[in-house]
């Protein structure tokens, strides 16, 4: 369990924490949100250990192990991936710990205080060696860097031939291998694409220990949390349930917390009359110090909410052509880097599309292209009429004028609003008071992101091309940011990773998949569901076809050599691997039946036969690692087959 007490904490002349006190179970997930600058990521600082409270206590777990994700990028060593998380969890020295016990433990007079000691540090080596993964380290640690979307070769790179996204997954992939009593993660799901962030999930889910995250994206949120702790007025409020439960009930506390303040208000006002009406009476002198008094005591009833609905919206656009946006053979390659080849489709007025796929498939690419700010190697993209086009993404903050502040840049932008309402604007994207007018030139990249999108709510477009909008907002303005993209009558590309944003936005679904295009008519579950069922190009593939249109009966013959030829490559492997399995099973029963022998004071007494069972137990854990390292392969190999189906 983890015990915060009356934690107090000032940073940077402002008070964070105030008596703050907090308790989590083992075992729970919990996911800890509030508003930008409440002090979310600082507090998992304060856990850690990485940030001294000015007052209070934090007390975790006796020898508890955790693993912590921040959200800025450290520096990682200058290692290959495998050897940067092996090194994290501490596999290697664990293991060099447990060949050096069983060395001491060789060299020891039989029932001696010496082969005692040596004995129990053996014990303790190897206990420490198996809870940390063992001998499977390897095979697991290559599941999980494969699930956060390496290659198999990804492996055995420097950590220093990978950009910034990519060596958040190799430290998240760090953080889950290092077997943590307790995880805490910074926006975890910020550099994965959706099938990374589905493996993700899918480990939390069987997860055993203790999870608390920090993440805007709501649809993690719904699937992994089990309770909600939102920070809010310097304090934590704990919610039972998930993201969508504790918005429900946040909705219902913030109703009752109204009511109480208004009866609260009435009850202040009503004394204060009485102690005015009667402050100067003698026969009443009495009942007015006691009115005063309680005055005094009431704890105001403060509502700690979002305080009064904002809403954003487009300006109403301009009528475009039926059609907005259409391609021919488009195609794209950065040297021998093929992106995609010969796409086409066609974007008609009012579509909401979302365009998806997995990091690296193309998708800021192509919306770079529609935007006019790459050119095509072959193809064209053409506009229909009347087309005026806003385009954002990360890199929009750079066609900000860096000299401004944030007010000029956006009251420069537009006059289509009132100073009033660009100020609301602003607000709603979390500029407010004396934050307007810093200089662009000071504020983050996060920041800089929000301001280049209050400035496209500000142009009158038509068409929209967003690559990555919601990377840098918070839930609320996130909802807020929706309901404008809900309402706006133009036609709408998105680029994003955040599925229950695109789930009530989208009606269509373009994914890029292995540089073709595949189009799903419906929302972004529409397009989970089906995106598996999409084996024509593997049947079009086979050998000996003509490029004609298969006919129905060439497609199922197509379809039905494929399923054959998988089946027989996967049984290969498959009737290897029953056999390979026993016989580990058969090892890891061997070299618990020599531990056991080694911890029998009777053999301790035979020097000679202490020597024979180490040299039993070298042979065994050597064959047992061949075995792992051939399972691994064999396991390897059939995903690798099941891949093509």
């Amino acid at each position: 369990m983890i015990d915060i007490g009356n934690l107090r904490l000032t940073l940077g002349g402002k008070l964070l924490y105030d008596d703050l006190s907090w308790r989590i179970l083992d075992g729970s997930k919990v996911g800890l949100v509030g508003a930008n600058g409440s002090g979310k990521t600082t507090l998992l600082k304060v856990l850690m250990g990485l940030i001294e409270p000015d007052g209070g206590t934090v007390a975790m777990p006796s020898k508890a192990k955790v693993g912590y994700l921040p959200q800025d990028l450290h520096e990682l060593p200058n290692v290959s991936v495998m050897s940067y998380i092996k090194e994290s969890a501490g596999i290697d020295e664990l293991e060099s710990s447990l060949r050096k016990a069983e060395d001491e433990l060789g060299r020891t007079i039989p029932d001696s205080p010496e082969q005692r000691r040596a004995l129990e540090r053996y014990e303790r080596a190897m206990e420490a060696f198996e809870r940390a993964g063992g001998y499977s380290f390897d095979a697991m640690a290559k599941k999980a860097i494969k699930g956060l979307g390496f290659s198999p070769a990804d492996g055995d790179r420097p950590t220093s031939e990978f950009s910034g996204g990519w060596k958040m997954r190799i430290s998240l992939a760090a953080a889950l291998m290092s077997k943590p009593d307790v995880l805490l993660l910074d926006e975890p799901t910020n550099h994965l694409d959706t099938e990374s962030m589905e493996w993700l999930e899918g480990w939390l889910m069987s997860y055993p220990g203790t999870v608390v995250a920090i993440s805007h994206d709501r649809r993690f949120m719904d699937r992994i949390m089990g309770s909600i702790a939102e920070l809010s007025n310097r304090r934590i409020c704990e919610y039972k349930g998930n993201f969508s439960q504790y918005m429900e009930e946040s909705a219902r506390r913030l109703e009752q917390l109204e009511k109480e303040r208004l009866k609260q208000q009435e009850e202040i006002e009503k004394t204060r009359q009485f102690i005015d009406r009667f402050r100067y009476k003698a026969t009443k002198a009495a009942q007015v110090q006691s009115r005063i008094r309680k005055l005094e005591r009431m704890e105001e009833v403060r509502i700690d909410g979002p305080g009064k609905t904002v809403s954003i919206r487009f300006p109403k656009c301009p009528r475009s052509g039926h059609s907005v946006l259409k391609t021919a053979k488009l195609s794209k390659s950065y040297g021998d880097l093929s992106v995609f080849d010969e796409l086409e489709f066609q974007i008609t007025r009012g579509e909401k599309v979302a365009l998806v796929g997995v990091n690296g498939a193309g998708k800021s690419t192509l919306s770079r292209l529609i935007a006019g700010r790459e050119l095509p190697d072959e193809g064209f993209v053409e506009l229909g009429h009347n087309v005026s086009m806003g385009f954002f993404s990360q890199e929009s903050s750079q066609n900000l004028d860096y000299d401004n502040t944030i007010w000029e840049e956006i009251d420069r932008s537009s006059d289509r609003l009132s100073p009033e309402g660009k100020r609301t604007l602003l607000g709603a994207f979390l500029f407010s008071g004396e934050d307007i007018h810093k200089r662009i030139s000071v504020l983050s990249g996060g920041e800089k992101s929000r301001v280049a999108l209050v400035k496209l709510l500000l142009q009158e477009t038509n068409f929209l091309v967003l690559d990555e909008p919601t990377n840098h907002l918070d839930m609320s303005t996130k909802e807020l940011f929706q309901r404008a993209l809900l309402e706006y009558d133009g036609t709408m590309i998105i680029v994003s990773h955040d599925r229950y944003f695109l789930d009530n936005l989208v009606e269509r679904v373009l994914e890029i998949r292995g540089g073709k295009l595949y189009d799903y008519p419906g929302n972004y579950s529409y397009f989970i569901e089906k995106r598996d069922q999409t084996i024509m190009e593997e049947a079009e593939s086979i050998p000996g076809k003509n490029d004609e249109v298969p006919s129905l009966k060439d497609r199922k013959r197509a379809e039905a050599e494929l399923r054959n030829r998988i089946y027989r490559e996967k049984r290969r492997f498959v009737e290897e691997l029953a056999p390979l399995e026993k016989t580990i099973s058969d090892l890891e029963t061997k070299k618990e039946t020599i531990h056991e022998d080694l911890c029998d004071p009777k053999t301790l007494e035979d020097s000679s036969r202490v020597r024979d069972l180490m040299v039993d137990l070298k042979n065994v854990e050597d064959e047992l690692d061949r075995a792992m390292a051939r399972w691994e392969e064999l396991m390897e190999a059939i995903e690798s087959v099941e891949a093509q189906a």
